[in-house]
């Protein structure tokens, strides 16, 4: 058995342990804040999660082949894809905002609920990326 089988069969365990883990995190910190948590605070992880999904759609062979005026499959792939990775960036970014915002200002959730919300960008983009590389390429 090679490295590339044994990442097969054990990168989907990891992908979604570690996609447990970051779901943990931002359950603790919301159960754990004193105050109400607003809604847009649950905005990042949602997206960080759809962005996961959505990259998780696109197969590894519509990107192998390459051409610059092609319009069919592999243009509609890297498209998504991109459209994936900038969903995921935003909502990094937007964690990111939320923790500051949680620090600084007066009357907000704890900075424990932000960083709460990068961990778990972070490490729900993290499992989407490992279950990615663990597929195979003949699955879907």
């Amino acid at each position: 058995m090679g490295a590339q089988e044994i990442w097969n069969s054990v990168g989907p365990g990891l992908a979604g342990a570690v996609f447990g883990t970051a779901w943990w995190f931002w359950v603790d910190a919301v159960v754990c804040s004193a105050i109400t948590v607003p809604f847009l605070h649950y905005l990042p992880g949602i997206a960080a999660s759809l962005a996961a999904l959505m990259f998780n759609c696109v197969k590894k062979e519509e990107l192998v082949e390459y051409s610059p005026f092609d319009d069919g499959e592999g243009c509609r792939s890297r498209t998504w894809l991109f459209l994936a990775y900038v969903i995921s960036f935003v909502s990094l970014a937007g964690s990111v905002g939320m923790l500051i915002e949680d620090a600084l200002v007066e009357g907000r959730p704890s900075t424990w609920t932000g960083v709460a919300g990068v961990l778990q960008c972070t490490f729900v983009l993290a499992s989407g990326l490992v279950f990615w590389t663990s597929r195979s390429a003949n699955e879907f």
